[in-house]
C-alpha cells in the first residue's frame, strides 16, 4: 500500500503559508518506515503539523520537495521546514517527535557524546536499511523506478 504524497486537507497552505511544521520524506515501500509513519500519523491526528511525502510514489516530485531527488531521499531520511530548510538524519526524528509532543525521547541525542553515537548508529542503519528489510540495493531500486517512470510516460502519450 502506497500512502499518498499529496497533503491532506488539513495540511493545505493557507493565505499565511503552510500550517505544517515539517515535510517528512519517507520510503513508502519500506515496512519499518511505514510503521513509523503510521505511528506519527496517529500521533499527529488531523492536525496536519507533519506533511508526509512518500518518495516511493511515482508522482514524487523533487521540485516540490526542495530539489531532493529520489536517490538522495532514499539514502537517508530528510525533512523540509516551511522556510525551505532541509534537515537530515536524526535531526528529522528530533523535530518530528518534538512536534507530536514526544521530544523528550530524543533529548539525549542533543548531548555531544550521545548525539555522536546515535548519529553514527543511524548512519549504519541508513547504509544497510534496504538490505536489512530484504530489498534490492539502491542502484537496482533506482533503475527499476526509472523503468517504471518511462513505462508510465509512454502510457500517458498514447
Amino acid at each position: 500500500m502506497t500512502l499518498s504524497s499529496t497533503p491532506t486537507s488539513a495540511a493545505h497552505s493557507s493565505a499565511s503559508g503552510p500550517i505544517w511544521q515539517i515535510k517528512l520524506l519517507y520510503d513508502g515501500d519500506c515496512p519499518l518506515c511505514l510503521r513509523e509513519v503510521n505511528f506519527l500519523r496517529q500521533r499527529d491526528g488531523d492536525q496536519g503539523r507533519i506533511r508526509f511525502v512518500d518518495i516511493a510514489d511515482l508522482e514524487y516530485s523533487p521540485q516540490e520537495n526542495a530539489g531532493i531527488d529520489f536517490e538522495t531521499a532514499m539514502g537517508r531520511i530528510h525533512g523540509i521546514l516551511p522556510d525551505g530548510t532541509i534537515v537530515r538524519n536524526v535531526e528529522v526524528f528530533r523535530r518530528v517527535y518534538e512536534i507530536i509532543g514526544l521530544g523528550w525521547i530524543y533529548t539525549a541525542t542533543q548531548w555531544p557524546v550521545i548525539g555522536s553515537v546515535v548519529d553514527w548508529i543511524y548512519g549504519l542503519w541508513a547504509a544497510r536499511r534496504l538490505q536489512l528489510t530484504g530489498r534490492p540495493d539502491l542502484q537496482t531500486i533506482v533503475a527499476q523506478r526509472q523503468q517504471q517512470q518511462e513505462c508510465q510516460d509512454r502510457c500517458r502519450v498514447r
